[in-house]
C-alpha cells in the first residue's frame, strides 16, 4: 500500500473511531436522560361517603295451613289485604306493594313423611313485597307490624330468600365530586413525597380509578350506605 493510501486509511479509521465513540455519548447520556425523567411515584387516594339508602325492597312473608285447599287460598287473599290495609294506612302507596304466587306444600304428597299423619296437609307460604323510595315510612311500617300480628297472621322470618334490602341508586349525582376528591388527595401525597424527596413533582404518567363500591355501614344499619373509591395516580419526578 503506498503512503497516500495508508495515510488515507488511518485518517477514515480515526474517523470511524470518534463517529462511534461520539454516537455511544450521545446514547448514554440520552439512556441518562430517560431514566431520569422516568421516575416516578405513585400514590392512592381515598373518597367516602356515607348516605341514607333511598330505596328499599321489604318481603314480608306469611304463613296458612289447613286440610281443605279451597279455604286455604280464601284465608290467604285475607291475610293479604289486610296486610295491603295495613301497609297503606302507615303511607305505603298501593303501587308499592305486589305479590308473588303462594307455594303450597302438600305433606300427604310428600315421600318422606316418616308414616306420620300432619296436623294440616296443606302449608302456604305467601309473600308480600314493598319496593319503595320513601324508606323512613317503611322502616317505621316494619317496626309496628306485631301490631298485624296480633290479628292471627303468622308472618314467616327472614330468611336467605325473604331478606329486606336497602339501594343506594344517586351514586351517579355523586361521583364527579368524589373523583375529584381522590385526584386531589393524590396531588398532596406525592407534593409530600416529592418534597421529602428534593424533588419536583411532574405531570401524570398514567391513572386508574377503582370501582365504586356501596355497602352497609354496619350490620346493625344496613340503611345505612357506605360509598368509597380509590383512585391510583403516578406522577412524574425530576429533581
Amino acid at each position: 500500500m503506498n503512503p497516500t493510501n495508508r495515510a488515507n486509511a488511518l485518517i477514515l479509521g480515526i474517523s470511524i473511531f470518534l463517529g462511534l465513540t461520539a454516537l455511544g455519548y450521545l446514547l448514554g447520556r440520552a439512556a441518562i436522560d430517560v431514566k431520569e425523567y422516568e421516575r416516578s411515584v405513585s400514590v392512592k387516594g381515598l373518597s367516602e361517603r356515607e348516605l341514607p339508602a333511598d330505596v328499599v325492597i321489604w318481603p314480608i312473608a306469611f304463613t296458612e295451613s289447613g286440610n281443605d285447599l279451597g279455604a286455604l287460598y280464601n284465608s290467604i287473599e285475607v291475610s293479604k289485604k289486610s296486610i295491603e290495609a295495613f301497609l297503606v294506612s302507615k303511607g305505603i302507596a298501593a303501587p308499592e306493594i305486589s305479590y308473588s304466587l303462594p307455594s303450597v306444600t302438600d305433606k300427604a304428597a310428600q315421600e318422606f313423611n316418616n308414616g306420620q299423619k300432619a296436623e294440616f296437609r296443606y302449608v302456604a307460604i305467601q309473600t308480600v313485597t314493598v319496593y319503595s323510595s320513601n324508606v323512613s315510612i317503611v322502616r317505621k311500617a316494619m317496626n309496628e307490624l306485631s301490631e298485624l300480628g296480633k290479628t292471627g297472621i303468622a308472618f314467616k322470618g327472614e330468611d336467605f330468600q325473604n331478606q329486606t334490602e336497602y339501594l343506594f341508586t344517586d351514586l351517579n349525582k355523586i361521583k364527579p365530586e368524589m373523583i375529584q376528591e381522590t385526584t386531589t388527595k393524590t396531588r398532596e401525597v406525592a407534593l409530600k413525597f416529592a418534597e421529602d424527596s428534593n424533588s419536583k413533582l411532574g405531570k401524570i404518567k398514567q391513572a386508574s380509578q377503582g370501582q365504586f363500591t356501596i355497602e352497609p355501614r354496619d350490620k346493625n344499619n344496613p340503611h345505612i350506605k357506605k360509598i368509597r373509591v380509590v383512585s391510583t395516580v403516578e406522577y412524574y419526578l425530576s429533581d
